[in-house]
């Protein structure tokens, strides 16, 4: 049986501003947590420590986040900020992986971390690099990605099993050396590692990707 009109407006009316106060509220929340002040307050190049001015402006010159994320944490360790940065310019641009597999492999880290940052900075330049979009986004639904090359294979199945397990099978040892290579395998195992230094570091300092970009994981919030 249907309400008479005059018995459902007051019953509409209701339930509308039921609505438009938990949207307000909503929106209060994301406010407060969007203007809460963050663990390291954010650097920037006119307050860097002076010994740090050099690098800053290095990583300025390629980092899509700027001094923001992992490097806001970092540059409070001057001296470990620039071995790191060192480290990470290998391997980022000199390792003997092939970028695709390369950032394919900091992708998995983002991904076991849910790390927002690492997942926004490295989707477009995995991609870029040629990475399958179909592989990367079966890897953010958090499902083993289907269709992967070989190569593709050895270095989820290294990634994995060694965040996993904490070790590989002489099965997949021998599997990933026959398609990668050694030095392709130690870089792995490394950018990997580093990786996971780098997620610590961003979540040590609640750090995130940019607050006008949608969150790569939206689930997990800012």
């Amino acid at each position: 049986m249907t309400l008479p009109l005059l018995r459902r407006k007051p019953l509409i009316a209701a339930l509308f501003a039921s609505l438009l106060m938990g949207t307000c509220a909503l929106g209060a929340a994301q406010t407060a947590a969007s203007a809460a002040p963050k663990r390291f307050p954010q650097l920037t190049m006119e307050n860097v420590p002076p010994q740090s001015q050099a690098l800053a402006k290095e990583i300025v010159a390629i980092s899509s986040v700027g001094l923001a994320g992992p490097y806001n944490v970092m540059l409070r360790s001057p001296v470990f900020a620039d071995r790191m940065k060192r480290l990470l310019d290998y391997l980022r641009f000199e390792t003997s992986l092939p970028k695709r597999l390369n950032e394919f492999a900091i992708l998995i880290q983002g991904r076991i971390w849910t790390s927002q940052v690492e997942w926004y900075a490295h989707y477009p330049l995995a991609l870029k690099a040629g990475l399958p979009q179909s592989v990367a986004d079966d890897l953010k639904a958090n499902i083993r990605p289907r269709n992967m090359q070989p190569d593709e294979e050895a270095v989820y199945d290294v990634c994995m099993g060694l965040i996993e397990k904490h070790e590989i099978s002489d099965a997949l040892f021998n599997r990933a050396k026959q398609v990668l290579g050694e030095q392709q395998l130690v870089d792995l195992v490394a950018v990997s590692g580093t990786y996971v230094t780098v997620a610590m570091l961003l979540s040590l300092g609640e750090e995130s990707s940019p607050a006008d970009k949608p969150l790569p994981f939206p689930e997990k919030g800012r």
